[in-house]
């Protein structure tokens, strides 16, 4: 039986995959409940949702917008002049996006266009959805929260930061092939090129890569010369390919270097230990693929969130953790201290799986809806 109301649901964020993922996920859930209704993505030109959002069969509409730069370099310093100019251009073209597509919510999931949307969203009186990733908030999160609807989040405690009505404990949107990874290790392990029964490290620095991941496995090449036995798939980010492609460690024939995972559920399956940093998606990712991780968090995001993240999974034996100063030396040692022991292997993937919350994206599906079922229908009056 069709609905009587059709709704229009715009969704904001990314810049990286771990703000762009989770929303196509949401987006995903609702549309398998609401098949009538209609989305609108608006990202950050030139980000990575540009390409994802339209392979997702989603339209998006783009934003000419960047983060502030906190460097000292003449290029960050240039980059900083034109940001005033570009964040109220922004703040413009999305009153502009908003007039034309009236929705009927807005949901935000972060990242450099996010903020822009969702505060001239509430300006216009539209309801507006937080999906808030990190176990630290940023600031803007924490201003847009006042006047948001729900703050829908992934970790415990967050009413340190946000009105305690508003929040809704969800946790983080993943993509449902990692829910379905049992009988999987060999077949994803000869995907790769890898042997099928040999034990496998997994490390990925994200879909840019991570420089001091990269240069922890250039350096281990003595160590894995002389461990045949093991194995590892290292994502180095297409920016590091050249780089890296021809190091001494990438030509072990133990070692397989790869610059991007299209099918990030095989490179978890073919895994019995992973290493990675420690953003939000990633964490999620890795409660609900269940398998031991080494993090190291990245020291360059806002607010040390990663370092954040990381603790809330360590607190609980969920996880390791390396410095990201000392990952060079420690990093591949302490991931083979971990495949080692299976005792410990084992204590801390039943740690990390108690953590899962697999069908985030449905919750938050229903909590939108119900949210729209409750609310007066936005309309071009109020948008005025």
């Amino acid at each position: 039986m069709p609905h009587a109301q059709k709704i229009k649901i715009l969704i904001t964020g990314g810049g990286t995959g771990g703000h762009i993922f989770p929303a196509i996920a949401i987006a995903d859930a609702i549309r398998a409940v609401r098949p009538d209704a209609e989305f609108l993505f608006v990202g950050a030109k030139g980000k990575i949702e540009m390409d994802r959002v339209p392979l997702a069969g989603y339209p998006i509409e783009g934003l000419n917008i960047a983060g502030f730069q906190r460097g000292l370099s003449f290029s960050s310093l240039r980059r900083n002049l034109s940001f005033p100019f570009k964040l109220i251009g922004s703040a413009l073209r999305a009153k502009r996006i908003l007039h034309a597509f009236q929705p009927n919510v807005v949901i935000g999931t972060g990242g450099y266009a996010s903020g822009a949307v969702m505060r001239a969203a509430q300006q216009l009186g539209i309801p507006t959805v937080i999906q808030e990733q990190n176990s630290f908030p940023g600031v803007t999160n924490r201003l847009l929260a006042k006047q948001a609807a729900c703050i829908c989040v992934a970790y415990d405690g967050m009413e340190r930061f946000f009105p305690a009505d508003k929040i809704r404990l969800t946790g983080n949107p993943v993509r449902q092939d990692l829910t379905r990874l049992a009988g999987m290790q060999a077949d994803a392990r000869a995907a790769f090129g890898l042997d099928p029964t040999k034990k496998t490290i997994y490390l990925t620095g994200g879909s840019m890569g991570a420089r001091t991941l990269n240069e922890a496995m250039a350096a281990a090449h003595n160590l894995l010369q002389i461990r045949p036995d093991t194995q590892v798939l290292w994502q180095c980010g297409r920016f590091y390919l050249a780089k890296y492609q021809n190091c001494d460690t990438a030509r072990l024939p133990n070692v397989r270097l790869v610059p991007f995972v299209d099918r990030v559920e095989q490179a978890y399956a073919a895994a019995d230990v992973v290493i990675a940093r420690a953003g939000a998606l990633t964490i999620s990712e890795l409660c609900i693929v269940g398998k031991p991780v080494v993090l190291t968090p990245s020291p360059n995001v806002a607010e040390d969130h990663q370092t954040k993240n990381a603790l809330a999974l360590t607190q609980v034996g969920a996880a390791r953790i390396v410095r990201d100063a000392e990952a060079v030396e420690k990093l591949l040692p302490e991931a083979l201290l971990v495949l080692e022991n299976e005792a410990l292997a084992f204590a801390m993937s039943e740690s990390i799986r108690s953590l899962a919350r697999p069908n985030a994206a449905g919750i938050i599906a229903d909590i939108v809806l119900d949210l729209l079922a409750k609310s007066p229908v936005h309309n071009e009056k109020s948008a005025s």
